[in-house]
């Protein structure tokens, strides 16, 4: 092999490798995979499991709703790594939908009526999230308020004036999983839990269909808690709606665009005398006209959200955020509250969607030092399998939605991917070789792709719990274009431990540890011919599809100021 060929073949091996699921990744599925199919009882009558996350971020928060919607973002993007094994992922999004559609996914929206009767007792901490000449007058952000003036008690969480949040995270939530699996199971009827123990029939297209059509009649944007408009929350539900197009052929988005550019930068945003942006509120109140929140940094929440759909918007929200605290200034310190992680880690995050190194390398030596992420035993049987963040909560389980961001941001490596996985289909995976019947929580797949250059599906196999390891297994290769081509090999050996079946299908049998499979299938996109040599020559290994770089991106989404500062690629 000429030397400079076996170069580049390396390069591009190294490159994939970060696209596959780390021990961190891999650990959290682990947790995640318990967490979702373990029983609890999320009726009226019953109680979450307390490793469900209802104590993030309160008053706003504090619902465990909001770790069904945040452990999603992974799913998606796992997903994305291993195209070829999904079923893992769509047992654990049915289960977390269908956690959402009950009395503790809705409760604030069920208890909390009328004004808080405690809204003269509030706690000092509460003080930032309130006008001053309103406190002890006004209701703290989290308290939804269903019932006052002038909208009346609503009984479903779902059809309603206010609770935007709600449906707006659980749309969010829909779309991933249809992304993520391909089945219309919610499309469906199911029962949403209301008032009074009464029920509603909703599908997932029925709730992306009321969102927008309600967002239409009060451009201004709906109210998450009643008299309060976010736009952390409009915005995460806008990427619901632009997902549900994505992956169902609606058309629900454009509504956001109209209210990004005559809503949002008139209401949300204050400049200085430079064009500097310097604040962006935290609500609006459309009954008082007025909004409350100070600082730049607040611009960091919605920018997560808004970087799908608005990426030069997105751009400048993070970019201000963090020049207004320094940490993209190398002399100075990284500070911040500890006690709320997930500042640090969106910003991260965003810092490496934007190719900003330098914050993205400081914001990760921050939180190294209190993140205490392990691996840890959630069965109280000895297994170290699950891993996740613990911070300095002095908590048995790692904290649900601190958690599950962050190691969203450990998933995204390359400049783009989070834009990429809102708005670049990969629905082709859905008929193509599939892995299946994978005896999960035993055994998981690190990776899992179709190779289109070779016509070979790609997959490497883990313990996924110690206790299982050296055991006897098997798994399917389902969606196969024709039996007589296929041929396997196993950590670079011909392995013939395998047999054909019926409708397209093969079975490997193996045992549980690392291996690496290479089942040569024939199968492309294009329909193009394979010369299936490979399977006789042990000299060349396979070799996975180069990322997709930032500069690849279309021109219209990289930032002005970019282009301004003279960015070759952005040229």
């Amino acid at each position: 092999m000429h030397p400079l060929i076996a170069e580049e073949m390396r390069n591009v091996t190294e490159s994939t490798t970060a696209h596959d699921l780390n021990d961190r990744a891999r650990g959290w599925l682990r947790h995640l995979w318990r967490k979702a199919v373990t029983p609890d009882d999320w009726s009226k009558e019953g109680e979450p499991h307390r490793w469900w996350d209802r104590y993030s971020l309160e008053p706003m928060m504090s619902f465990p709703r909001f770790d069904l919607s945040e452990s999603s973002y992974a799913m998606l993007i796992m997903a994305r790594k291993t195209p070829a094994w999904r079923e893992v992922y769509t047992r654990i999004l049915d289960e977390l939908v269908e956690r959402y559609s009950t009395h503790w996914a809705a409760i604030d929206w069920l208890t909390q009526i009328g004004p808080d009767p405690d809204r003269a007792r509030y706690p000092d901490r509460y003080r930032r999230l309130i006008p001053k000449d309103l406190w002890g007058e006004y209701d703290v952000p989290g308290w939804t308020a269903n019932g006052i003036e002038p909208w009346g008690l609503q009984p479903d969480p779902i059809a309603s004036d206010g609770n935007l949040f709600f449906r707006g995270f659980f749309t969010l939530l829909l779309g991933i999983h249809r992304a993520v699996s391909g089945e219309t199971t919610w499309e469906r009827p199911f029962e949403m839990a209301g008032l009074d123990d009464r029920t509603f029939p909703w599908t997932h297209t029925k709730i992306a269909t009321y969102l927008s059509d309600h967002w239409k009649q009060h451009p201004e944007g709906p109210h998450c808690e009643n008299t309060k408009v976010w736009p952390f929350c409009l915005s995460a539900a806008a990427l619901g709606l632009q997902m549900t197009d994505l992956v169902v052929g609606t058309d629900t988005h454009s509504i956001y665009d109209t209210w990004v550019e005559e809503t949002f930068q008139e209401r949300y945003l204050r400049f200085d005398s430079r064009g500097r942006l310097k604040s962006v509120a935290l609500y609006y109140d459309p009954l008082l006209e007025r909004a409350h929140g100070q600082g730049a940094l607040g611009g960091i929440g919605p920018a997560l959200y808004m970087l799908p759909q608005n990426r030069p918007m997105a751009e400048e929200l993070y970019r201000a955020g963090v020049a207004s605290v320094g940490w993209d200034r190398r002399w100075m310190p990284v500070l911040g509250p500890t006690s709320e992680p997930r500042f640090f880690t969106i910003a991260m995050l965003l810092a490496r969607e934007f190719g900003d190194h330098t914050t993205a390398r400081r914001l990760a030596r921050k939180l190294g030092r209190f993140e205490n992420g392990r691996f840890f035993d959630a069965s109280s049987e000895g297994e170290t399998d699950e891993f996740g963040y613990f911070y300095g909560y002095g908590e048995p389980y790692p904290r649900g939605q601190e958690s599950a961001i962050r190691i969203l941001a450990e998933l995204l490596h390359d400049e783009g991917d989070w834009y990429r996985a809102f708005n670049e289909s990969d629905a082709d995976k859905f008929d193509a070789p599939t892995i299946e019947a994978v005896d999960y929580p035993r055994i998981g797949l690190s990776r899992a792709h179709n190779e289109d250059r070779t016509g070979v599906l790609e997959f490497e196999t883990y313990a996924a719990s110690s206790d299982a390891t050296g055991a006897s297994t098997s798994l399917r290769v389902t969606q196969l274009p024709d039996l007589a081509q296929v041929s396997v090999r196993r950590d670079g050996a011909n392995y013939e431990n395998w047999r054909r079946l019926e409708n397209g299908s093969i079975e490997i049998q193996t045992e549980i540890r690392a291996h690496r499979f290479d089942v040569y299938t024939g199968y492309a996109r294009d329909a193009r011919a394979f010369d299936p040599a490979w399977a006789t020559d042990r000299s060349t290994p396979a070799v996975g599809s180069a990322p997709l770089r930032a500069s690849q991106l279309a021109p219209a989404l990289i930032s002005p100021g970019a282009r301004q500062l003279g960015c070759p690629c952005c040229a």
